[in-house]
Parts: C-alpha cells; structure tokens; sequence
C-alpha cells in the first residue's frame, strides 16, 4: 500500500488531489500536512476526515522534527509538495515569507526524505518527491510562442522567484544524489474550493455582493486556464509513469484575456441569478507591480510520454465552478469571514481531529 504525505492538502488544489486520489484508489494512504494559515481550510475535505485511509497533521514543513517523525512513523512512499505560499500580491508586500516556505520548507522536505529513503546503492523502490511548481517561473511571454520544460527560468516576482528556487533545489537532489523526483508546472487553476483572494472566487463573490470587480490595467494580460480536476489526474499520472529527474509542464490550452474571465463570470450570473450583475462592476485598478503579460504553456511533452490531456473545455469548467460556489454560499462566507478557522483551531485544542 502507497502512502502519500500531500503537503498543503488543505490549500485549493492540495484538497481536490486528496480527494480526487481517495476516490480513485481504495489501497492508498494519505497523510496531509497543513500549517492552516489562512487559505488551508479543512471544510474543504469534511468528506474524507472520518477516511480510515486519511490521516491530518497539523504543522509546518519547516518543522524538521515533525517531518522526520511522519517519515518514520508512515513509511512514506510519495511526497507531494503542494506547501506554498502563493498570492503574488502578497509577496510583493512580503517576501520574506515567501522564501521561507517555498525554499526552505521545500528543502526541509528533501533533506527528510532523502535520509528516510536512501538506502547503501541508491533509494527505496518505488518512491518519488514531487515538486508542484507553477508557469510562472518561466517569466513573461510576448503574443506568439509557449513555454516548455526547456525554457530559461526567468521569473519577476518574489512569489515565482521563490517557486523557481525551489524547483531548482529539487532538481539539484536528483542532480547529486540521484534521488528519484520529478517537477510539474501548471497553469492558472481553478475549479472548487479556492481561496477568494484568487481571481474567479474573488468576481463570483463580489458579483454577488454587487462590489466592484477589480481588472489590473487594461485588463488584456493573458493566462492559460486549467481545471483543477484535470492537473489532479496530470499529478497522479506523472507519479506513477513520470521519468524520474524530469520536468511536465501541464497546461489547459484555454488563453483567455483577464477581462474575458470578468465577462464570462458576469454573463454567467447575470443569466442565472440577477440581472442588476453588469460590467458597470468592472473598475480597472493601477496595473500590478512586475505583472507578466501572457502565460501560455505547452504540454505536448506529458501527453506524448504520458497520455495526459485537459478534458475540461475553459466553457464547461467555469460553469460548472460558479455554480460550485453558487451552490457553496455557506462555504464561501465562512471562508470570507474567518469563522471556519476559529473553529478548526478549537476542534484542535480539544484534539478530535488529530488522528
């Protein structure tokens, strides 16, 4: 039986591989290892916390002693490192943050499974450290062109430069000491379950309030679109089949203008739930420090070597997303107000979640 340590599987996308992999696979563990700063919410797996293959920790990956502990105490066969600090508006205000979660905790990660696994002529069998990573590290492209996993590293923000240091010490682990590992970049996501200061929550929700919708500059910056479900499948087919040592970029071939994500989420709610929602919402803000102009990824390489494909259509998975959170308002004013965290924190002090 493979167990799974998924770090940050409270976050956005952490959340919907835990639940995609339980779902999928009946002879699985997991263990999540979630610090619960603000955007980890365990309300997003209620369905799964009473799983005998499930098991919570709370803690930081940082935690040397922790990490150590869950190694020996599970016999951990992948690592999942989705255990990041994420929001670009907030690195550029604090970056010291960034580089301590994403470069070192990602290298605390290594360092514990690289003593845990290694054995006298190389590793464990079967084991593998995967490094959820992000297009933006590539940097900024111009109108024509894709990223591919042979681009240069260029990022420009203190977010992705804190991604690209530590895909760069991943790929260093498997460069020194042969240690089986692969890197995965994906597009924009979305679908279910994401933090409302990301772009698509944060419309859907102020549509609703009737707030304003804020476009950075002329709002013509490009980002490819990738269902959530889609890079969970990807994940999960680069652990079992990735060549080890490799990079996969994952991309949705959905190119979509920010201001046609503003006008899709608009359409949407104006047909279905209110017709006072118009662009009159839209206010176009001072553009964003450092903003790259277009992401565009292509992932010819995991389809050939894979067979990995988007099966979700940008037209189909944004429905279906809005009208996940139009049939989740409970969740999302917990999410906006806080609540949920006050009581996972004293659900923890009382230690009925901690397995």
């Amino acid at each position: 039986m493979k167990t799974y340590l998924v770090t940050g599987g409270a976050g956005f996308i952490g959340s919907n591989f835990i639940l995609y992999i339980l779902g999928k696979y009946k002879n699985v563990k997991i263990v999540n290892l979630d610090k619960l700063t603000y955007a980890g919410n365990l309300e997003n797996l209620t369905q799964v916390e009473n799983n005998p293959n499930y098991t919570f920790v709370q803690g930081d990956i940082c935690n040397k002693k922790l990490v150590e502990e869950l190694f020996e105490k599970y016999n951990i066969t992948y690592v999942v490192n989705f255990a990041a600090e994420s929001h670009v508006d907030r690195s550029i205000k604090e970056p010291e943050i960034f580089a301590i979660t994403n470069v070192l905790g990602t290298v605390n990660l290594l360092n514990c499974a690289k003593n845990a696994w290694e054995i006298e002529n190389g590793f464990k069998k079967d084991v593998k450290f995967l490094q959820v990573s992000t297009d933006e590290v590539y940097g900024s492209l111009g109108p024509a062109g894709y990223f591919v996993e042979t681009t240069p590293i260029d990022s420009h923000s203190p977010y992705s430069s804190s991604k690209a240091a530590g895909d760069l010490m991943v790929k260093s682990y498997f460069d020194t000491y042969k240690m089986p590992m692969n890197i995965t970049r994906c597009s924009n996501n979305y679908g279910a379950y994401q933090f409302p200061e990301k772009l698509i929550p944060l419309l859907i929700n102020n549509c609703l309030h009737q707030k304003d919708l804020p476009v950075y500059g002329d709002g013509l910056n490009i980002r490819d679109w990738l269902y959530v479900e889609d890079h969970c499948k990807a994940i999960d087919m680069v652990l079992s089949g990735g060549r080890s040592g490799e990079v996969y970029n994952v991309g949705g071939h959905n190119e979509k203008t920010n201001i046609l994500i503003v006008n899709s989420i608009i359409t949407y709610l104006n047909e279905n739930v209110d017709k006072e929602i118009t662009d009159k919402l839209i206010k176009y803000v001072e553009d964003r420090k450092g903003h790259d102009r277009r992401y565009g990824i292509d992932p010819t390489k995991i389809k050939d070597e894979l067979g990995w494909f988007p099966q979700t259509t940008f037209e189909v998975g944004i429905d279906k997303t809005i009208q996940w959170y139009l049939d989740n308002k409970q969740w999302m004013e917990n999410v906006t107000s806080g609540d949920y965290q006050k009581y996972y924190k004293k659900m923890y002090k009382e230690d009925k979640l901690n397995k």
